[in-house]
C-alpha cells in the first residue's frame, strides 16, 4: 500500500474529490449525487466481486455522508488488493464529472 509522500496517486485524487465536493454549494451538489453514488456503488461492487461476495447496495444516506462512503469504499478497495491505477482513474473521472 502506498501512503502520503510515496506516490499515492489514488489517495491524492480522493482528497481532490473530497475538497471539490465540500466546495460545491448544495444546489450544485444535489444534481451530482446520482453520479457520485454510482461511483461509490461501482467500487463496492468491484470489491464484492473480488472477494467472491454478493454485491450489496450502498445505502443512500444523503449528500452530507457521501464522501465518507467514498472513503470507506476506497479503503475497502485497497484492503481487497485491487489495482491502484484503476482506482486512481476512477477517482479522477469522478472529480472531473463534478460540477
Amino acid at each position: 500500500m502506498t501512503g502520503p509522500g510515496h506516490g499515492d496517486v489514488a489517495g491524492d485524487e480522493l482528497e481532490r474529490v473530497v475538497r471539490r465536493w465540500q466546495q460545491l454549494p448544495l444546489d450544485r451538489a444535489l444534481p451530482a449525487v446520482p453520479g457520485v453514488s454510482a461511483a461509490v456503488q461501482a467500487l463496492a461492487d468491484a470489491v464484492a466481486d473480488e472477494q467472491g461476495m454478493e454485491p450489496a447496495t450502498v445505502p443512500d444516506l444523503g449528500p452530507g455522508v457521501l464522501m465518507d462512503q467514498l472513503r470507506v469504499m476506497v479503503h475497502d478497495w485497497r484492503a481487497a488488493g485491487l489495482d491502484e491505477a484503476d482506482l486512481a482513474a476512477r477517482l479522477t473521472a469522478l472529480r472531473r464529472a463534478l460540477p
